[in-house]
């Protein structure tokens, strides 16, 4: 099974150096990079930065975003690790008002789209970016002869009642980011509007990513619902992962204009770090190609570096919307809490 198959080759790509949490950083044989549950590098491509640098690179698993800043903060008087990957856009600003990052500009940083700077201190620089958007069962529209979804507006037309399964904002990163394209598209005095009528098409909503698209979605599984919210580079993980080769994506992804939310996650040097130098080697091998052009891949989502080469699955099945939806990180930071509890009493209660 595709679900299996997924499973199966990331972890098998994965580094094997993993830590408990807790442990110290002040083994100058080895560097420390703190690292959300969703990362994922090739062995050759850390056992390169190892042997490099004469050093053992090691990662510490800390939850989800939201539970690995949590605890980057809480620790932040003494860092369980040396840098940190992971924060995105949608925390940006919490993390950099924790005041726990050293600023450091590296050199790559000229190989970066300027769109993807958020930060002009640099205390956390752009290693990659992905669209959380709406994806559909190709198959599925054809055999009802109904035209796809193009924009977020068609969710809640009659003919389109009850096949849309979304993510809880409160607990499911992209259930976040699309609930920042409905604010961004809609405005903060629509957005509501549209997730009550979404509602009343009978939208289904899971806590997570994984329950919404292994469970729920068509395509993926044995559940109805034929449109998720996804990432746009989920088609090319369909094809990549397929038990048979396949020229089309089963599943595509829409991305016209106001209908995705542009994820973009940034590396850090933890402030109290021992290892500064070594941990700017991290941090400029993180944003160079060898490690850059190994993203698409691990982790299905674009690198940030404007010379990395693709892999041709990527490069034909992956999308970037030409228009996503911006809201700037200080903008979320004030109203994030906000939107999520009206968005609950809106949906759920």
């Amino acid at each position: 099974m595709k679900k299996i198959a997924w499973i199966i080759l990331l972890a098998a790509a994965m580094s094997v150096a993993w830590l408990p949490a807790g442990i110290a950083s002040d083994d100058t044989s080895q560097i420390i990079l703190m690292v959300h549950d969703s990362f994922s590098v090739s062995k050759t491509v850390a056992a390169e930065f190892e042997n490099r640098n004469n050093v053992r690179l090691r990662f510490l698993k800390a939850g989800d975003t939201g539970a690995m800043l949590n605890q980057a903060i809480l620790s932040k008087n003494n860092p369980m690790a040396d840098v940190l990957f992971g924060v995105d856009n949608t925390f940006l600003s919490r993390a950099l008002a924790a005041d726990m990052f050293i600023p450091y500009r590296s050199p790559h940083l000229d190989d970066i789209a300027d769109e993807l700077e958020l930060d002009p201190t640099y205390r956390l620089l752009p290693v990659d970016y992905g669209d959380v958007c709406l994806n559909y069962d190709r198959q599925w529209f054809a055999a009802k002869g109904l035209a796809p979804p193009a924009r977020l507006e068609d969710l809640t037309a009659p003919a389109y009642d009850g096949l849309t399964v979304v993510e809880n904002p409160a607990t499911s990163s992209p259930g976040l980011a699309f609930l920042l394209a409905t604010v961004g598209h809609f405005g903060q005095d629509g957005y509501l509007d549209f997730w009550k009528k979404l509602r009343a098409a009978h939208v289904q909503v899971t806590a997570s990513w994984n329950k919404a698209y292994w469970g729920s979605f068509s395509a993926a599984s044995k559940g109805d619902r034929p449109i998720v919210v996804s990432y746009a580079s989920s088609p090319a993980a369909e094809v990549h992962f397929a038990d048979k080769p396949m020229e089309e994506s089963p599943t595509a992804a829409v991305v016209q204009k106001g209908t995705c939310f542009r994820q973009v996650e940034f590396v850090g040097i933890l402030r109290g770090t021992k290892k500064s130098d070594m941990a700017k080697k991290l941090v400029d091998f993180m944003l160079a190609r060898t490690f850059q052009e190994d993203i698409p891949l691990q982790m299905f989502v674009f690198p940030a570096n404007k010379s990395a080469v693709l892999p041709a699955v990527f490069a034909r099945h992956a999308k970037i919307a030409e228009h996503p939806v911006f809201i700037s990180p200080q903008d979320i930071a004030a109203h994030r809490e906000k939107w999520i509890e009206a968005w609950t009493e809106t949906v759920l209660r």
